[in-house]
Parts: structure tokens; C-alpha cells; sequence
């Protein structure tokens, strides 16, 4: 994809607009802008705009406002998609620094979000999220994740301030390739997340944006 030249990506937006996106130094500003929004748990995908208006974000919706906000700090707008078995799939937005990955994140957990840029790939990237990553039962449930999406490509559909739900951007994530993590083996053998984890991970969700998972599922 093209880059956006920085004059195009300050014209898509207004004056007050432009002065939050600058207002971010480095990556982990734009995380700790996201940490302070509400959980949007309604089952939309509203552009950036959006966010800025409402301080308002679901995880998906928070991956696209932190893509917008690093195409300001120079980075490409990257998003990895994470899906998950009877439980929430997460999106979350990559940037590298130095040759290393890491990522931002919105969620409705206190455990998958912020990753410093430390790791070497994508696959390394999203393995840090693994044992944090279980519904309310305790259940891991991170199954597999796509390779970084350029949402440069829907730049055209004006992602970042359209007024229309993005759907059809998360309609686009479910029929891309995604890598299985995990051997039959390892399904098999996994266990649950401690109590005391799971208790830390959705203390002060928004219990309404929570999944609900069947009980007793099968592993993957």
C-alpha cells in the first residue's frame, strides 16, 4: 500500500481531531487514551471519529483508532486479528520499533492489551497474549491470528471517519487465513487459568460486553 503523506492524513481530519492524534508521543500514549474510554459494548464498528466524539470503544473499534492514531507517529496502520473458541475473538493493532513487534489494544480484560515492541514476530507477539487469554470459565481459548492487515487498502471507504458501521472490515478479517496455534496434543493437555487470574483479569468489565460461554465446552 501507499503511504499516506502527512498532509493527506491531517486533511481527513478536524483541527480538534488532528490536536489528540499529535497530542500521542509514542505508542503507549495511544494506549493509555484507549485504557481511559468506556467499553463500547454494543455489537458495532464505529471509525475513529467516532471514538474521539463518544470516548467510546470496543476492542475492534480501539485496534482502529490506535492504527490511525500510529499512521500519525509514522507507522503503518497494521491490525492482527485473534480468534478465539467459546469466546470473544480480539483485534489488536501492531507496530515495529527497532525490527521488534508490539502492539495496542482495547479490552474488556485488564490482560490483553499493551505489548511493548520486544518481540521478534508476529507469532511471538501473539503467544504473549495466550495464558492471559481465557473466557469466564477459565477456558484458553485462543485457537489462531491472521497476518498484520494494511487498513490503508480501506482508505478509499474512509475507515477513519466514516459515519457508517465498519462491518464489513470485520467481515473481511473472518474469511482471511489465520494460523492454528496449537497441535492436537496441546489441546488436549491445556489447562485452566488460575482462579485468582481470572478474577484479576475481569475485575471492573463491563459485565454487559462480557462472552458468555457454553459450559463445559470442548477444547478447540
Amino acid at each position: 500500500m501507499t503511504k499516506m503523506k502527512l498532509k493527506d492524513l491531517y486533511a481527513c481530519f478536524s483541527k480538534s481531531e488532528v490536536e489528540l492524534f499529535t497530542k500521542f508521543k509514542k505508542p503507549h500514549d495511544i494506549q493509555i487514551f484507549l485504557n481511559n474510554v468506556e467499553y463500547n459494548a454494543e455489537n458495532v464498528t464505529r471509525s475513529p471519529r467516532f471514538i474521539i466524539k463518544h470516548k467510546v470503544a470496543n476492542c475492534f473499534e480501539g485496534a482502529l483508532f490506535a492504527a490511525a492514531a500510529l499512521r500519525f507517529l509514522g507507522y503503518k496502520p497494521l491490525i492482527v486479528d485473534m480468534m478465539a473458541i467459546n469466546d470473544d475473538d480480539h483485534v489488536i493493532a501492531v507496530f515495529k520499533q527497532n525490527n521488534f513487534y508490539g502492539a495496542i489494544a482495547k479490552s474488556n480484560t485488564t490482560t490483553l492489551r499493551f505489548r511493548e515492541p520486544v518481540y521478534k514476530s508476529i507469532r511471538e507477539l501473539v503467544m504473549s497474549y495466550f495464558d492471559f487469554y481465557f473466557n469466564t470459565l477459565g477456558e484458553k481459548s485462543l485457537h489462531s491470528y491472521s497476518n498484520p492487515v494494511d487498513l490503508s487498502k480501506y482508505d478509499k471507504n474512509n475507515w477513519m471517519t466514516s459515519e457508517s458501521d465498519l462491518e464489513f472490515i470485520g467481515n473481511d478479517l473472518f474469511k482471511i487465513h489465520h494460523h492454528i496455534i496449537l497441535t492436537p496434543a496441546m489441546k488436549r493437555n491445556l489447562t485452566y487459568a488460575d482462579s485468582e487470574l481470572v478474577d484479576l483479569c475481569f475485575a471492573g468489565s463491563v459485565q454487559e460486553g462480557l462472552f458468555v460461554p457454553k459450559k463445559k465446552s470442548k477444547k478447540f
